[in-house]
């Protein structure tokens, strides 16, 4: 049978995937789950009993966002990091009289169904998708330079990233933005382990669907043969680095190709393929000061299981 013949992909995923298999720990970032497939079987993971995150913060969103509101101002240009399909972001431009609206987002394809979706919803605003890595300093569109500049992070995202590498995106995005932009950012709190861990390892098995098809896509974008049915989807909480791992773990040992590359794992060994760290109030006000952002307002839920902060990009100070 003729190996599996590679579509043109990209090669900052080749690297990536390339690298983090020949890691000594196997490891290959989550943005890589965002092509199509993936950034759908997530928005289906968003409706899952188990998975709370969504629901709480939509229901903080909904009682919150008239203050941010109140608080910026109208006329804002919302710049959205990691849009997907735009849901929550409804509730806030209902709430803040924007000027324009900017999704960013890795999965083009996705990306651009979800604008022109959102563009039928909101017809008098002006929507400008950009199809870009949101981790790295982004060029505006020029027609927006002059606006105030509010960014978007719901959904706790921000928490797949190691702190020193969310301290990185954080201050992308002021470089994004500018000073005196704002930043609305969604951190989930820490709780029970056996509530996190249902989160991630629902009864239906959508979440491990959605690890797995990082599989189908190394195979179809990198030529890769790569026994899926060989990985199972297992998570972990950690509760010394205070976050929740995913990882796809090998049933028994097997070998593939990756891009001509040969890889062999056994039995019980893993690719590490992402995390979600959980916050404390005090960790996320300083990763925010890390990352250039003064938080001026926070928000939770009445449980206090999750939480909205505004914070600011100030002039940058060398002392007190």
């Amino acid at each position: 049978m003729d190996a599996p013949r590679a579509l043109v992909a990209d090669p900052d995923f080749r690297r990536d995937v390339l690298a983090g298999l020949a890691a000594p720990i196997r490891a290959i970032p989550a943005r890589w789950f965002y092509d199509r497939r993936g950034s759908e079987l997530f928005e289906a993971i968003t409706r899952l009993p188990e998975y709370y995150l969504t629901r709480t913060e939509t229901t903080l969103l909904e009682r919150r966002c008239p203050d941010v509101a109140g608080i910026t101002g109208p006329g804002h240009a919302v710049v959205e990091f990691g849009s997907g399909a735009s849901v929550k972001t409804r509730i806030l431009l209902a709430a803040a009289e924007p000027a324009a609206y900017v999704p960013i987002d890795i999965s083009g394809d996705f990306l651009r169904d979800a604008a022109a979706s959102l563009a039928e919803d909101f017809p008098a605003l002006p929507v400008h998708p950009i199809e870009a890595d949101f981790t790295r300093p982004i060029d505006l569109p020029a027609e927006l330079q002059a606006l105030p500049k509010l960014g978007f992070f719901p959904g706790s995202t921000i928490g797949n990233l190691v702190p020193a590498t969310g301290v990185d995106l954080l201050r992308a995005m002021r470089r994004t933005l500018g000073t005196g932009a704002w930043l609305f950012i969604g951190f989930d709190r820490v709780k029970s382990a056996d509530e996190l861990l249902r989160a991630y390892d629902d009864d239906s098995g959508v979440t491990a669907q959605f690890n797995l098809n990082l599989l189908h896509r190394i195979n179809r974008e990198l030529g890769g043969d790569i026994p899926v049915d060989a990985f199972r989807h297992r998570v972990l909480w950690n509760e010394r680095l205070s976050r929740i791992e995913m990882h796809l773990e090998a049933a028994h040992d097997v070998e593939f190709d990756v891009a001509g590359t040969r890889f062999a794992m056994r039995a019980g060994e893993t690719i590490h393929t992402e995390n979600s760290h959980k916050y404390g109030e005090r960790d996320a006000r300083l990763l925010l000061l890390a990352g250039g952002w003064t938080p001026a307002e926070e928000w939770a839920d009445d449980e206090a299981r999750f939480a909205l902060v505004l914070a600011r990009a100030a002039p940058e100070r060398s002392a007190p």
